[in-house]
């Protein structure tokens, strides 16, 4: 079986812990998440990989530009994203805000 990864450069969101983490190839994005970022990228590099964290809040364009730009300069261009981010947010029904749902669509489903 071919590695179709070999040599490729790949965002993969939301990589600093869960599904994420467990596909991380080159670059681990995270929003808050250093240290599990950092817990990543030494493993990958641990098995012989070679990893980056970058911080990015997928939910504001700026970030993701930035992200885009950080990984172009590291590596020297990128080949695909993974996007693996989502979040969630426990709250009583009367305690979730219009503005609350907003941020949970727009993460989990346009970003």
């Amino acid at each position: 079986m071919s590695n179709q990864l070999e040599n490729k450069v790949v965002i993969v969101t939301g990589a600093s812990k869960g599904i994420g983490a467990g596909i991380a190839k080159v670059v681990v994005n995270y929003a808050s998440s250093k240290d599990g970022a950092d817990t990543v990228v030494a493993e990958i590099t641990k098995q012989g990989g070679f990893a980056t964290a970058i911080q990015a809040d997928i939910a504001k364009k700026e970030d993701v530009q930035r992200l885009f730009k950080e990984t172009v300069q590291t590596f020297g261009k990128l080949d695909s994203l993974i996007n693996n981010a989502g979040i969630y947010e426990f709250a009583p029904l009367d305690g979730f805000t219009e503005d609350s749902y907003r941020r949970v669509f727009d993460i989990n489903v346009l970003c």
